[in-house]
């Protein structure tokens, strides 16, 4: 699937519905394959660490799940991409999942919340085959520990395995599990605690508005504060750069081409 760079991160241009079927077809490769969902705090997060970058650059497909992202790639490459969100995904992919009687796995939140949306799932998709799932602990795996799940997963054969363990933890425990767990692999962060009814989701009008990081502010404002602060700053600092470096271009192509010197 094409993808377009925003900053130094490529987003896959689709349809939701197109990317539902990529989803879908990736749960039949022959490969293992993960799947993040972009906003600003990732791109931002991807620019400033060449490692991180590479993780979500080598993600089969990354969705422009933030608003802002849409907006660069319709202002800044004439591109109507819908933005792509992981909490509107789930549902959808869950039914798809029971239609074409796929099997997924559950990784990452807490129990409380696991337990919550298998119910929901249960309630709204009764032929959805879960093959399991499974909350961490809050600390690194040790090695051992990183084996047997990984071989315990495998044992159940997950076709999705969705997993929820917050940005960039939940994008690098893929990029290391590709090459141990055969599953298609999808991060979606918070859309585990509001599937799960533990978080009430903004309107629609204020989500087009891109006011879905003052929410979330207003929950935790210690612990992200500063992300929404500096990140959402830093970004538009860096679109502001974008835009001038685009108006500068053709007065610096015209001066090279008018400069005798270049004619010689």
């Amino acid at each position: 699937m094409e993808k377009e760079t925003i900053l130094s991160t490529g987003i896959s241009i689709a349809t939701p519905r197109t990317f539902v079927r990529e989803v879908i077809r990736l749960t039949e490769a022959d490969h293992s394959s993960y799947i993040c969902f972009a906003n600003v705090h990732m791109l931002i997060e991807a620019y400033r660490n060449p490692e991180f970058r590479d993780t979500v650059n080598n993600a089969e497909l990354v969705a422009a799940d933030g608003r802002p992202l849409s907006l660069f790639l319709q202002v800044f490459k004439g591109i109507r991409q819908k933005r792509i969100c992981g909490m509107d995904l789930l549902p959808i992919l869950l039914c798809e999942a029971e239609r074409q009687g796929k099997s997924v796995f559950f990784y990452g939140s807490t129990a409380e919340v696991l337990n919550s949306m298998r119910e929901r799932a249960g309630q709204e998709f009764p032929r959805l085959r879960v093959a399991g799932q499974y909350s961490p602990p809050f600390r690194p795996l040790e090695p051992e520990e990183k084996q047997e799940i990984s071989h315990w997963i495998n044992s159940l054969h997950p076709d999705l395995l969705f997993v929820s363990l917050g940005c960039p933890k939940q994008e690098k425990w893929m990029a290391e599990f590709q090459d141990k767990i055969k599953s298609c692999m999808l991060g979606l962060g918070q859309a585990f605690t509001v599937y799960a009814g533990k978080e009430k989701r903004l309107p629609l009008w204020m989500r087009n508005l891109s006011l879905e990081w003052v929410y979330r502010l207003y929950l935790e404002p210690r612990r992200l504060w500063k992300r929404y602060l500096y990140g959402n700053s830093y970004f538009l600092m860096l679109v502001l750069k974008h835009a001038l470096n685009q108006l500068i271009a053709p007065v610096k192509k015209f001066a090279r081409s008018s400069n005798p010197a270049n004619t010689a």
